[in-house]
């Protein structure tokens, strides 16, 4: 599948990184089957390239309504499971492929729309950007969307975000550790370029370790956390990046990455 075979994306390349924009404008961008399809398949072929990078954002003005209810209202209990089986598999890629991942938020990002920013590395996103697990309010409750944003925000303002169903804004979803910043509006890709580029400085094989070892530790009591940490580093410690690095440093020069 090229970038002129997708249905519900834009995929372009920028330099070192990628750039893959939900285009369901007249849906919300909403995750029908075949969106969340396209979006697995357009992430795992990023990860597979060179780039060092990648952004995600959504066309149109709202970044993501979350599920299609036209794609579940169609399906019976077992379709059900297998559409959130693939979205996990989306949220699970994300956060496995080596590039940097960042969430480029613009409008409401709500229910697995507001999952799939949690699930990005980093998020940025303008200041009328909304967010909100709104099962909570409704027949249909946020349970996989919460998951993700329960590990960004913590017990209490996940309960507030998931039993209320109200959304927050970008201020708050900043000062909750869900998005990383919250800018003016016509300031929003020019930080979203400006955090990917210091997200991606250094060795790339090294930072695709790093990334997949944080995801492998966070959520572990702190001494299993450790013993992975520990293990990993001491491999890594001789990786040609970190040879080169530690090199540079000591022979106080600029560093030539290997990869």
């Amino acid at each position: 599948m090229s970038a002129m075979d997708y249905q519900h994306l834009l995929v372009s390349r920028d330099g070192d990184t990628v750039h893959i924009t939900m285009n369901r404008p007249e849906r919300r961008n909403a995750l029908s089957a075949e969106h969340l399809s396209e979006l697995l398949t357009a992430f795992r072929r990023a990860g597979e390239g060179d780039a060092t990078g990648i952004v995600l954002g959504g066309a149109g003005p709202v970044f993501s309504a979350g599920h299609d209810f036209a794609d579940v209202a169609a399906r019976y209990l077992l379709e059900v499971r297998e559409l959130l089986a693939l979205c996990t598999e989306l949220m699970s890629t994300i956060q496995s492929v080596p590039q940097v991942v960042i969430a480029r938020v613009h409008g409401l990002a709500t229910a697995a729309g507001c999952q799939l920013v949690a699930s990005c590395d980093l998020a940025v996103a303008a200041e009328s950007a909304g967010f909100a697990l709104p099962g909570g309010k409704g027949g249909w409750f946020c349970h996989t969307p919460a998951v993700p944003v329960a590990r960004a925000v913590g017990r209490k303002r996940l309960m507030e975000l998931a039993l209320t169903g109200d959304p927050i804004d970008a201020r708050t979803a900043e000062q909750w550790g869900l998005i990383n910043r919250a800018v003016p509006d016509a300031e929003l890709d020019a930080a979203v370029e400006e955090l990917l580029g210091r997200a991606t400085r250094g060795s790339r094989a090294s930072k695709a370790l790093g990334k997949r070892t944080l995801y492998a530790q966070l959520d572990r009591p702190e001494a299993d956390a450790y013993a992975i940490a520990v293990e990993v580093m001491a491999a890594a410690s001789q990786l040609p990046g970190a040879r080169e690095g530690m090199a540079a440093f000591l022979e106080k020069r600029q560093p030539m990455w290997p990869d």
